[in-house]
């Protein structure tokens, strides 16, 4: 069934006070041609009912002229997927949101905003801050390196907005500041690191890179140990089922083997199933390559890192 012809835009959300306003029939609204996506609130059925979709029509089904997406929805919009099956706003003291799919926090000061998508949102670094008291301390690390990678915010930027951060999990905040680098590739990629860090070994360096003499890039590594030349690389199943990247990783191996790198790498039931398995792997390449052995194992990494208990 076709969109019928109204002076409203059906492609962007719409109330129906809206829609009556410009034309449409209740007939109309009701018709297949279009979807409800909050109460009150529709689109055309040819939308794609996206985060950001979601996002816009939440908005406008709140009465509040300051309500300000926020939290999850706000880290999604912004380019960094934290799991979510409502809208979340935030909103002032005393305003008060009833309506399914859609989560209300409230806020008595107003915070710092911006536009993502034409949507108003709270700003990278405020974003990370609230998730603080959403998320444990490495899923907060995620949600910062992903930002960082979509070049939204810088590591100093949410150092500096964790230091002044004066809401929930202040602590937690802080420090998944401080643990949040530029380079990271993927989640997965951040929680390796976090795994060895958390359980005391010394952190390898993030989106390590080899150059020739001119300075021309021949080799990038995830995390790398320098000194001792250790390698340590997080292979996803997507990832070793395109044969040809699968073929470089390979060719790459054997390049770098040659010039000593020792490799490991890491799946993921390395970091969920077995993590322990997966830092006793890494230490026995430091002890290898003739770093000072670790004398125990930081139990922190067990918090975050529990593993598959066997029965």
């Amino acid at each position: 069934m076709s969109t019928p012809s109204c002076e409203i835009d059906v492609r962007q959300p719409f109330t129906r006070a809206e829609a009556l306003k410009a034309g449409l029939t209740p007939y109309e609204l009701g018709s297949t041609a279009f979807v409800r996506v909050f109460h009150g609130v529709y689109i055309s059925r040819e939308v794609p009912r996206t985060h950001v979709v979601r996002a816009r029509a939440a908005l406008k089904a709140v009465p509040y002229d300051d309500a300000v997406v926020s939290h999850e929805s706000a880290a999604q919009l912004w380019g960094a997927s934290v799991a979510t099956s409502s809208v979340t706003i935030t909103v002032r003291p005393k305003q008060v949101v009833l309506l399914p799919g859609v989560k209300a926090r409230q806020r008595t000061a107003r915070p710092p905003t911006s536009r993502r998508h034409g949507v108003l949102v709270t700003s990278p670094s405020q974003t990370f801050c609230d998730l603080g008291s959403v998320l444990d301390l490495v899923e907060l690390v995620v949600v910062g390196d992903k930002l960082v990678r979509r070049k939204v915010v810088t590591p100093d930027q949410l150092v500096e907005a964790a230091s002044q951060w004066r809401g929930w999990a202040r602590g937690t905040v802080r420090r998944a500041a401080g643990l949040v680098r530029p380079g990271v590739d993927s989640p997965p990629e951040t929680r390796l690191r976090l795994l060895v860090v958390l359980a005391g070994l010394p952190e390898p360096t993030v989106d390590y890179r080899i150059h020739d003499d001119d300075g021309t890039l021949l080799r990038r590594m995830e995390l790398a140990y320098e000194e001792p030349k250790i390698a340590i690389e997080y292979q996803g199943r997507d990832h070793r089922r395109q044969d040809k990247i699968w073929v470089g990783d390979i060719t790459r191996r054997e390049e770098l083997s040659r010039d000593s790198w020792r490799f490991v790498e890491v799946i993921n039931e390395g970091l969920f199933d077995d993590p322990l398995e997966t830092l006793l792997r890494i230490e026995q390449a430091r002890v290898d390559r003739g770093c000072a052995p670790t004398k125990m194992f930081r139990e922190e990494f067990r918090r975050y890192f529990p593993g598959k208990s066997v029965a």
